[in-house]
């Protein structure tokens, strides 16, 4: 497997799942917000609102923190292996015990005071119409995206800042489940492979690594304990995309931690 590949990630839990939705979009909001253009710092705005709306449905701190503490008992178990740094794994601990504090120090549900600003209540009940944020429909809006960078983005990092720690905690719980495990070179015959995982392994992320070369895509389905993977061919003018006919070479990793 060379380095330039296309790496599949299927979440095999709703917690991980609901993370890795919202890693996307703080990376959106970030690529976003500081645009310079009035496109840019609408679609920024858009993306703040689909991160609230998941954080209306769940409730994420509690997660988060779950996460938290059980990642440091597993490092703590790790530490009494020799072949383990030392220090490197005290830096993981004393990381996920700082951003643990901060949580902890979060009161009421996160990012609820958005909603107090009058300009993001009226952006938000506007946006859920088509084509509902025109300057005739907020005007104030429409003076806000004419200001000054320097206001917008002091605006959206005000608006933006419940999350901030919730984003450094889950970049960091991501980041540990997907270096957790070593990949492995797999064959899926004739585009099909199917596995099955040991039960006792706390298996949070599967990866799937396919060279840029072959003309296919990764469909990953399954659950915790047995799982399929199909290579399909991208769809023509006219045409469905198929399972490939040929025998794929890929990277698997089964990510526990």
């Amino acid at each position: 497997m060379t380095t330039a590949a296309i790496t599949y990630e299927f979440p095999l839990n709703e917690r991980i799942r609901v993370f890795i939705r919202l890693e996307q979009l703080f990376q959106q909001f970030s690529h976003f917000s500081t645009g310079g253009t009035v496109a840019d710092k609408r679609a920024a705005i858009i993306v703040l609102l689909d991160i609230m709306s998941i954080f209306r449905r769940n409730d994420l701190k509690s997660e988060i923190l779950k996460e938290l503490d059980r990642n440091a008992k597993t490092l703590n178990k790790i530490a009494k292996n020799q072949d383990v740094d030392g220090d490197k794994l005290q830096d993981l601990l004393v990381e996920l015990a700082l951003i643990s504090k901060k949580l902890y120090a979060l009161t009421g549900k996160v990012g609820i005071n958005v909603m107090e600003s009058d300009l993001f209540q009226s952006i938000a009940q506007r946006s859920s119409i088509p084509g509902g944020t025109c300057s005739f429909d907020l005007p104030e809006y429409h003076y806000w995206l004419e200001q000054d960078e320097a206001v917008r983005i002091k605006d959206l990092e005000l608006w933006s800042s419940p999350f901030k720690d919730i984003r450094t905690a889950i970049d960091l719980i991501l980041n540990l489940i997907r270096n957790s495990t070593a990949p492995t070179e797999e064959l899926a015959d004739a585009g099909f492979y199917q596995f099955s995982l040991d039960r006792s392994q706390p298996y949070q992320l599967l990866k799937v690594s396919v060279d840029k070369s072959i003309s296919c895509f990764a469909e990953i389905s399954g659950g915790k304990h047995r799982c399929t993977i199909r290579f399909m061919t991208p769809a023509t003018a006219g045409n469905r995309s198929i399972q490939s006919p040929d025998d794929i070479p890929f990277a698997l990793t089964c990510c526990t931690f």
